[in-house]
């Protein structure tokens, strides 16, 4: 398996080498869902920010224009005045202090309402992604990276942090900069402007090409980090098998590749980027040292028109001059900031587009109580099927009541009739012809009839990959079939409208994920408002209790890294009070004792055998001993049920559980 993923990752890092550039698709698009989203929220602010951005414009403009009258109404008239008069410079200096403060209050307020803007926007954006995700289908995933999703949640939303925080702030003043500046320059000189222009259009010119053979660098440095991730992810979580196995230099080798991918990306995006700088810097003094020289000859040969032109005049352009080749250089160096803020809106934009877990049902879980003055007969749902007897729809019968009876019923309104009625949750489980496949063209469950009354435990047994864990799945709905019918108290499962469906199940799964928390939290998490007393309860049920008694700190033991403290078995000895104190109606135990010793299993079954009575238990067990005292055994192979029957009579049979039990006990006495 790790040999397949080092060839599909070398293979991908070809196919990265060899394929189309990457490229955003229609960044535009990108960039006005994005802004609708900030201006959503926040347009005042957004209004406010522009307002403070043209104000702090405005005033270095004025400052600039201050140089001309500085020089051509004050020093220049004052040079050689035997009695000079300081008072009016005195005042026009205070006057330009003035409007240099009220600048700098602009741009301070601009500063503080983008940060505010921008974790705002980002903040709504995690939780518009959190609550998409947990909306989102298992199928999802099945199919996706966890640690590539995780960077969407880091990487991706901290290029959106610095694109709309910065960025898109210094693009906006680079803008207004330059027109405001342009205009300024032409009412000093045309002449100098015409020259500054022809330098403005070759630096656009090569920030152009330089930045567009960065942006699809930049975008494919975020799909190459959110690949670096997903794989650390991967193992940090393996870590032991890693050990186990002696991995380490082969992880090794192939997060050098990876990283070496990242690290190819990054270097040529950003070389373009530094590169970019120093080029329009030194274009940039060439405008200056050009329109120098220009202005001195006007200025010496004290031309009319358009080439008049005072010592105060060009002293002002040549700092326009600078003006306006300085937010050039910030726009080709926000450029790629801004690509890799778009790439990083792409990414999310599709985890948020992606079509959530639908739910049509329509029949939900309720509380209900005997009506008292139910006087008539319950009536009884037609049953099609030959192997479920009837079941009572006592219509009438029931009353929906806030009250925690303990009692429920499935709420099933009648749209054709306009009329309600309750269904008691008794267990009752059909699959009537049931084909499933992951994806369309591949049919992994073919024709699954399957028959559960309340109460009965039904085992599943089989190889691996038989088609037992999907059997559960499709109960969950965690999976829609393809094709026939599953009916939970006589109802189709696709009318039930998913929450209270699974509400009805408790499932128990070989792979124990624990929550950071207490031990007491963990198993309240299969009911949020049970007391001390029913997590207690819980934990003794499952035989729990004891070693939970023996923690530091009892119940109040503090789990982190999945349980990483815990024995495996204890971790699924939590697991199964967790699902207890829930009191399901159906139980799924999928290979649920199969991390724990023999001795220990022999007091979780004890506890499991109380848990399981008088509710319908689905249980998937390649320890056949446990499965001995199931009401019916399936042995499943290819997707397919190929044998039914008690333990007793399918050993009669000799068939593939014949050969599965006393081979396992053969290979339990040699060991």
């Amino acid at each position: 398996m790790a040999e397949e993923k080092v060839k599909e990752i070398k293979m991908g890092g070809r196919q990265r080498n060899m394929g189309p550039k990457p490229k955003l698709n229609n960044p535009g698009k990108i960039f006005m869902r994005l802004m609708a989203r900030v201006l959503s929220g926040y347009a005042f602010h957004v209004v406010v920010a522009v307002v403070c951005i043209v104000i702090s414009i405005m005033c270095s403009i004025k400052g600039i224009f201050f140089l001309q009258s500085l020089i051509d109404d004050f020093i220049i008239p004052l040079i050689g005045a035997e009695n000079p008069d300081f008072s009016l410079l005195r005042h026009e200096i205070l006057s330009i202090a003035v409007v240099y403060v009220v600048g700098i209050v602009a741009v301070y307020i601009q500063s503080k309402i983008m940060v505010y803007v921008s974790q705002g926007t980002l903040k709504n954006l995690r939780i518009e992604i959190f609550e998409k995700m947990e909306k989102l289908p298992i199928s999802y995933f099945d199919t996706h990276s966890h640690g590539d999703i995780m960077s969407v949640y880091t990487n991706d939303i901290d290029t959106l942090r610095q694109m709309i925080s910065q960025s898109l702030p210094q693009l906006l003043n680079s803008g207004i900069t330059i027109v405001s500046t342009l205009i300024s320059m032409i009412i000093l000189s045309p002449v100098l402007t015409g020259v500054s222009l022809l330098m403005v259009g070759v630096q656009i010119f090569i920030t152009g090409k330089v930045a567009g053979g960065s942006s699809r660098y930049f975008i494919e440095q975020q799909k190459q980090l959110g690949s670096l991730n997903g794989f650390i992810e991967e193992m940090v979580e393996g870590q032991k098998v890693v050990k186990v196995f002696n991995h380490e230099q082969i992880n090794i080798d192939k997060f050098n590749e990876l990283n070496d991918s990242l690290f190819g990306s990054a270097k040529k995006a950003n070389q373009y980027v530094n590169v970019l700088g120093p080029i329009n810097a030194q274009l940039g003094n060439l405008s200056y040292v050009l329109c120098a020289i220009v202005g001195g000859i006007l200025v010496f040969n004290s031309g009319t028109g358009i080439l008049a032109l005072s010592v105060g005049d060009l002293a002002s352009f040549l700092t326009f001059n600078k003006s306006v080749n300085m937010p050039i250089n910030q726009i080709s160096q926000q450029f790629n900031a801004i690509v890799m803020g778009l790439a990083g809106a792409e990414r999310i934009f599709k985890l948020l587009d992606e079509i959530p877990e639908t739910d049509e049902g329509y029949v939900t879980l309720v509380n209900v109580k005997r009506n008292q003055e139910f006087k008539g007969e319950a009536t009884c749902t037609e049953r099609t099927d030959e192997h479920a007897a009837p079941l009572v729809a006592s219509e009438g019968e029931w009353l929906e009541t806030e009250e925690k009876t303990g009692i429920w019923a499935w709420k099933h309104f009648h749209k054709a009739e306009g009329t309600t009625s309750y269904v008691k949750l008794t267990g009752d489980v059909v699959f009537d012809g049931v084909d499933f496949g992951y994806v369309p063209e591949k049919t992994v469950l073919h024709d699954i009839k399957l028959y559960a009354k309340p109460g009965q435990k039904i085992a599943l047994v089989g190889t691996t990959g038989a088609g037992k864990t999907t059997i559960t799945n499709l109960l969950n709905r965690f999976y829609d079939i393809q094709d026939g019918k599953i009916r939970y108290d006589g109802i189709n499962i696709n009318k039930i409208k998913k929450d209270d469906l699974r509400r009805s199940l408790g499932i128990v799964l070989q792979d124990v994920h624990l929550f950071s928390g207490t031990i007491r939290e963990n198993i309240r998490y299969g009911k949020l408002d049970a007391t001390d007393e029913e997590v207690e309860a819980a934990a003794k049920l499952a035989n729990a209790d004891g070693f939970i008694r023996r923690l530091p700190d009892g119940y109040d033991t503090v789990i982190k890294s999945d349980g990483g403290s815990l024995s495996q078995g204890q971790r699924q000895l939590i697991a199964i009070a967790r699902t207890a104190i829930a009191d399901p109606p159906v139980l799924i135990l999928d290979e649920a004792t199969s991390s724990i010793d023999t001795r220990t299993e022999k007091l979780v079954q004890a506890g499991m055998d109380g848990l399981m009575k008088g509710r319908t238990t689905f249980v998937i067990a390649h320890r056949l001993s446990t499965v001995r005292n199931s009401d019916c055994i399936m042995v499943l192979d290819g997707g397919r049920i190929i044998e039914r029957g008690t333990h007793d009579e399918l050993i009669k049979e000799k068939g593939r559980y014949y050969t599965l039990y006393t081979g396992a006990k053969s290979e339990a006495a040699g060991a």
